[in-house]
């Protein structure tokens, strides 16, 4: 994902797969080809938890882990801020669609058809 590196974006596709967890559970199912620390994955998440991906409760002694936001939700946002920062969202917008497959098409009408159903409601 946009503005995580590569043991973040990891981690966040753990807890997209399965939440709540702990630092424990997560490190048992990081899969990254090295060995790591218990506490770096303790830092990854506490680095996660400040940049607002991640919410933790506290479960007993430890924390527990989740998204703040859903995979689909955090792509989104992740869209936004490239075309907030491109300087042209409707060249960016326009490129796009230009180049968009069939599927890709057909899912943004039935999205734009929603959006309008849902509006005018």
């Amino acid at each position: 994902m946009h503005g995580l590196g590569d043991l973040e974006a990891a981690v966040m596709n753990i807890l997209w797969r399965d939440q709540p967890l702990k630092v424990r559970d997560v490190l048992d199912r990081l899969e990254t080809g090295k060995k790591l620390a218990y506490t770096t994955v303790m830092t990854v998440l506490d680095n996660l938890h400040r940049k607002g991906w991640v919410t933790r409760e506290l479960v007993g002694k430890a924390y527990q882990y989740e998204p703040a936001l859903s995979r689909a939700e955090a792509a989104a946002q992740t869209v936004r801020d490239v075309l907030a920062s491109s300087g042209d969202p409707e060249g960016v917008l326009m490129h796009f669609t230009l180049s968009a497959t069939e599927h890709e098409s057909d899912l943004l009408r039935q999205a734009l058809l929603k959006r309008k159903r849902s509006s005018s409601s």
